[in-house]
């Protein structure tokens, strides 16, 4: 049985911001694996400009199928996000970071998606890696395999916990059994197309997810055009967290603390040197104590 999940409309940044569509979390599901977080955007004639702002406990992954955009961070990272190549970011004990479209880019279209730290890890140093997947081919398909192992392919960029992250064209009318791990979860975003996910017909942006359990997933592009997605893994995280703005902890009070610390410039966070602009304040915290999910 699938689990077909429908994103909502977010505005990232504010009302007038670029719109995204958000998967992860739901209230249906709030993690695949160490994944908690799924936005999708474009494509669009959009300009990104999100200015220093601060992250703890977990890893960024920035994924983009068209565009370019500039990253900066506070230990003193300055690269470009593209097309097919790896952005991932620990912030660890606390980072923060910039995101600026390039002024040659006219459309931007890609995945933003986070990765909760386990805790004994969540501390760790904050860091910045960068990996161009090769392309990898089999009967029906092609991949860039980015976290973990598919189709034989295995990416050396490490993890805290066991994960998998690919993009994936399915060719026009292909039918494809795709070998996976069991002991992990499995969920599917669609970009572009739509796909049959076993038994389950999903449209472009929607997730559908696979319990632990399953050895092959089935795929069907009954269409005449090629269908692309990310292909999302990981074994069950079994831990909660507490995720707030940018902040992922393990109660209410994590939070409160790490707002505190960034607010009050503690040296937590650094500074991202280079951005023309001031940095992003953390909005006010809810009236309520915020609970654990997962």
């Amino acid at each position: 049985m699938i689990q077909v999940i429908t994103p909502r409309e977010v505005p990232l940044g504010g009302p007038r911001a670029m719109k995204v569509r958000r998967t992860l979390p739901h209230k249906d599901r709030s993690l695949i694996g160490a994944w908690c977080f799924a936005d999708h955007y474009g494509p669009e004639r959009s300009r990104m400009d999100v200015a220093p702002h601060p992250h703890t406990g977990l890893q960024t992954v920035s994924w983009l199928f068209s565009g370019e955009i500039e990253h900066r961070d506070s230990v003193g990272s300055h690269a470009m996000v593209r097309p097919g190549e790896l952005n991932l970011m620990t912030a660890g004990r606390g980072i923060s970071h910039s995101e600026v479209s390039t002024p040659q880019t006219d459309i931007l279209h890609g995945m933003q998606l986070w990765v909760a730290l386990p805790a004994v890890s969540r501390f760790v140093a904050p860091t910045f890696e960068h990996y161009v997947p090769e392309p990898v081919t089999a009967p029906g398909l092609a991949a860039r395999v980015f976290l973990g192992s598919v189709l034989g392919e295995t990416s050396p960029v490490s993890t805290y916990t066991p994960l998998l992250g690919a993009e994936m064209v399915l060719d026009a009318g292909a039918r494809v059994t795709l070998e996976v791990d069991p002991t992990f979860e499995h969920g599917i975003i669609v970009d572009r197309g739509s796909v049959t996910l076993a038994d389950a017909d999903l449209g472009a942006a929607e997730l559908g997810y696979v319990e632990p359990g399953e050895h092959e997933l089935h795929l069907h592009n009954s269409t005449q055009d090629p269908v692309r997605f990310l292909l999302l893994g990981g074994p069950p995280f079994g831990e909660q967290i507490v995720m707030w703005w940018n902040f992922v902890g393990r109660s209410h009070d994590d939070v409160v603390e790490y707002r505190a610390a960034y607010e009050a410039e503690n040296g937590q966070f650094g500074t991202v040197e280079g951005y023309p602009g001031p940095r992003l304040h953390a909005p006010e915290l809810p009236n309520a104590r915020m609970k654990p999910r997962g």
